[in-house]
């Protein structure tokens, strides 16, 4: 474990190191993905999706409303039979049909790998640690090839899953007790085979390696790991993280890390899960993970709206990471629907009604509800930087509308309260600019402190922070 100048040391030195990286291309699209792993369970369990009434294959469906990629996982040996690679090739190549992206997040264990729990694959729990690292190297490889041979060589691949606190236990185990430099070195030489394994495999096709941890809203938990596993050596290309907020946070939460990460480390960011009920009812007799009001975001219903609202926020957030740093977004499981024979915990979360009917959420993964640039255009939608920050006791906001339409601009505190509603009222397509004078407030000035500022206009939005000195 290092030591605190240790990491001021290396945080140094790896912000130095990131400086010539720090620009993704524009002309590169945004990311929007599913990850749609239970789509053979629900469909074998007599599940079905649907537009309008009419039954519609679920690829094709995600490829025609704005989604690019898609996400599955892999498991060892599972004893259930689900997510083994030949199911996850076939999906696979149902994804390529419908035009769409791949990512492959394999989980080194027979089942579910996440912060809780990093169970060893059953036929390596009595490895040594040199043959563990083998096997690690030899069965990506061996995977990566095999898909490359059925013509779907995902773009990205994901070694681990939300190995916030290590992974292959207790080999590359590094939470509690755990939390030593000898562990960190094992789980770094563990990770680092799997990346080697999914470069070799690929053979010069571009493919990326992301590293996926759960913190998308905890930035002490997500610098705490990041920084020691930089200090292990291995190297990738994207962090991923999760975000659901009755686990990880506030909005606020989430842009403040997504800020300090992109401004630190020289990779990508991607927001690899997350989901929002669209109601808090039930419908089969399995138990829903989401069913409290009191899991809920403040500002979000758990309605059809709510959930829409909640997406096309949280993908502005990721977009405006600096630095162009924001690359993706995925939603975890819409199509978990509850089947005939096939119950789910998550039914209330999909993209879809009981009955398996589009809902119209979907339409937050539009390309024009999402304020992230991916093309050039005369009138962009953009949300500028305040001018002068930090400021006391007043501030400059420029924003740009894309066209005509009602324009809503709030400023709230870290907590989330709303502290002062700037602009709600009609505007005109093109520039503009508003002040806030922080000392203009019923009751007497606001606080110094951190404050979040949010643009909403025709379907879209953004997000700045602003400081007020004292």
């Amino acid at each position: 474990m290092l030591s605190t100048g240790e990491r001021g040391r290396i945080l140094l030195l790896v912000f130095v190191v990131s400086l010539p990286f720090i620009t993704v291309s524009q002309t590169t699209p945004f990311i929007k993905g599913a990850d749609v792993s239970f789509v053979n369970q629900v469909e074998a369990g007599g599940g079905a999706f649907f537009v309008n009434g009419v039954r519609t294959d679920l690829f094709d469906l995600l490829a025609g409303n704005g989604l690019n990629f898609i996400r599955l996982r892999l498991w060892h040996t599972p004893l259930n039979g689900a997510n083994t690679l030949s199911e996850t090739i076939g999906l696979a190549q149902r994804a390529r049909d419908a035009g769409l992206g791949i990512l492959l997040d394999i989980h080194y264990s027979d089942s579910w790998a996440d912060p809780g729990q990093q169970t060893k694959p059953a036929a390596w729990s009595t490895l040594s640690f040199a043959q563990l690292k083998d096997s690690v190297y030899w069965y990506t490889r061996d995977v990566v090839t095999a898909m490359r041979s059925a013509n779907v060589l995902p773009e990205i691949v994901q070694i681990g899953n939300e190995i916030i606190c290590g992974m292959l236990w207790d080999d590359g185990r590094v939470c509690g007790t755990f939390d030593t430099s000898r562990q960190w070195g094992q789980l770094g030489e563990l990770a680092d085979m799997g990346v080697q394994a999914v470069r070799d495999a690929a053979d010069g096709e571009p493919v990326k390696v992301m590293i996926h941890i759960d913190t998308g809203g905890n930035n002490e938990g997500s610098r705490w790991f990041l920084d020691n596993f930089m200090y292990a050596g291995p190297d990738f290309d994207i962090i991923g993280l999760s975000f659901y907020p009755w686990w990880h946070g506030t909005m606020n939460d989430l842009s403040s890390n997504l800020d300090d990460l992109a401004r630190v480390y020289k990779q990508e960011i991607i927001l690899v899960e997350s989901a929002y009920p669209w109601t808090l009812d039930w419908f089969d007799n399995t138990h829903n993970i989401v069913g409290l009001e009191s899991q809920l975001h403040e500002g979000y219903p758990a309605t059809v709206d709510g959930q829409r609202s909640f997406l096309t926020d949280v993908m502005a957030i990721v977009g405006a990471a600096p630095n162009g740093k924001g690359t993706g977004f995925f939603y975890w499981a819409p199509e978990w629907i509850s089947a005939p024979s096939y119950g789910s915990a998550w039914e209330n979360l999909t993209l879809f009604d009981f009955q398996g009917e589009l809902l119209s959420s979907i339409g937050a993964f539009d390309s024009t509800a999402v304020s992230v640039p991916q093309e050039p255009s005369p009138r962009p939608f953009r949300l500028d930087q305040n001018f002068p920050n930090p400021f006391n006791p007043a501030t400059t906001i420029r924003f740009t509308l894309e066209r005509s339409a009602p324009v809503l601009i709030e400023v709230f505190d870290q907590l989330g309260q709303r502290t002062a509603v700037l602009v709600d009222q009609y505007l005109e397509a093109g520039p503009h600019a508003v002040t806030w004078d922080a000392t203009e407030k019923e009751g007497g000035p606001v606080s110094a402190g951190v404050y979040f500022y949010r643009l909403a206009s025709a379907g879209k939005s953004a997000h700045g922070k602003m400081i007020l000195l004292e």
